[in-house]
């Protein structure tokens, strides 16, 4: 029987970028990434494609960005003055985290900076690549009432304590934000393109 909506999942997977054929990411030597089905809690093309799949099974799957992190938008970028970036050796194409007025985590990425200001891009790494996923099925099974109310896997409460965000990757996105998302200082600086939340990157 092929997975269905809200059942429990999870998978080992490979993420291509299409264009460069560069491994974005994977967990293939690592924990696989466990979700509810049907909850958005990973990108909707690869959701979608898992929706014929059973336990054990592989193959390969192409989603469009369009069904990934959307097409690349121009005008999700915002300019800060530098000094809002005290402290941090700045690198363009490094990412950066701050919160947003929710609480939340907000990933950007350095675009440009001079010694009075910084651009930086709300765009998701991935944004406007179309990907290609080679996936394998570990499990699949139902979840209970508790999971069922919660929304999230009993194996990532545990590995988590209760975060958000499944165990990771394909499903956690930023969008621009009107305000500073800093609220006037950056929390942290990282390098490279790692994704917002969780422990993947896609």
């Amino acid at each position: 029987m092929a997975i269905s909506k809200d059942q429990i999942v999870s998978i080992l997977y490979e993420v291509k970028d299409t264009t460069s054929n560069e491994v974005v990411d994977s967990n293939m030597n690592s924990t696989p990434l466990t979700f509810m089905m049907g909850r958005g809690q990973i990108i909707i093309g690869l959701e979608n494609a898992l929706s014929d799949m059973n336990m054990n099974e592989s193959k390969d799957a192409l989603v469009k960005a369009v069904d990934a992190y959307g097409e690349y938008n121009d005008d999700a970028t915002q300019t800060l003055p530098r000094e809002q970036f005290a402290g941090i050796e700045l690198e363009n194409g490094m990412t950066l985290y701050g919160q947003d007025e929710a609480g939340g985590t907000v990933a950007v990425v350095v675009k440009s900076f001079s010694d009075s200001e910084v651009v930086i891009d709300f765009n998701h790494p991935l944004a406007g690549k179309d990907l290609m996923f080679s996936v394998h099925v570990t499990m699949v099974r139902n979840a209970t009432d508790d999971e069922l109310l919660s929304g999230q896997p009993f194996e990532n409460q545990q590995q988590f304590g209760g975060g958000s965000c499944a165990s990771g990757s394909c499903g956690c996105g930023t969008g621009i934000e009107d305000d500073d998302p800093f609220g006037g200082s950056c929390a942290t600086g990282g390098h490279g393109h790692g994704g917002s939340c969780g422990t993947g990157h896609c």
